[in-house]
């Protein structure tokens, strides 16, 4: 079984980008096992907490939870050009401590939206630089940004086009031949 970690990059209750992610979680194959990783109970990353040997519980659950899975599907939406500041942290807090980085050669996805039409572009690619940091080979092609995506939700949180199902479907299966490429 292959594990996927679907983090989304907003913590509110109602979350476009939580819908979206749990709806392209859904297109993942049965040997595929997807989970919703929470983000938002991790306290702001601070280097002082692993130099004093304080370590936040939440920290070392997130830990060990990622160490477990093969790939990270991220969905986040743009916050001031940027990705959201809790998107962040995690980011951080998986890096560390030094040397011991979580996200290392783990292959990534990344889908931004935004109801506007630039849809996340800022975000997305902010995140992209940081992948390259953290090493984590991330799917190029085909690129996801999901404009106006307030209006791509039925009210039951299900996408309403079923191009936009297809286009996503083909995100994913672009994913999944990364994944299996660093499987080996």
């Amino acid at each position: 079984m292959v594990k996927v970690a679907v983090i989304s990059g907003s913590l509110r209750k109602e979350a476009v980008s939580t819908k979206i992610a749990k709806n392209v979680a859904e297109l993942f194959p049965p040997e595929f096992e997807t989970e919703l990783v929470e983000i938002g109970n991790l306290p702001v990353f601070d280097q002082d907490y692993e130099e004093e040997g304080n370590t936040p519980e939440e920290y070392t659950r997130f830990r060990n939870t990622m160490k477990e899975v093969d790939a990270v599907l991220f969905v986040t939406p743009e916050y001031n050009r940027s990705i959201p500041s809790a998107l962040k942290n995690v980011l951080d807090v998986g890096s560390r401590p030094y040397g011991e980085s979580i996200w290392n050669g783990k292959p990534a996805a990344i889908i931004s939206q935004s109801p506007g039409n630039l849809s996340g572009f800022g975000a997305n690619h902010h995140l992209r630089q940081i992948l390259t940091f953290l090493n984590m080979p991330s799917v190029q092609q085909p690129e996801v940004y999901l404009a106006s995506s307030f209006d791509l939700l039925d009210d039951n949180g299900k996408f309403k086009e079923e191009g936009t199902v297809q286009f996503l479907q083909s995100f994913v299966d672009v994913f999944i031949d990364l994944i299996k490429r660093y499987q080996a």
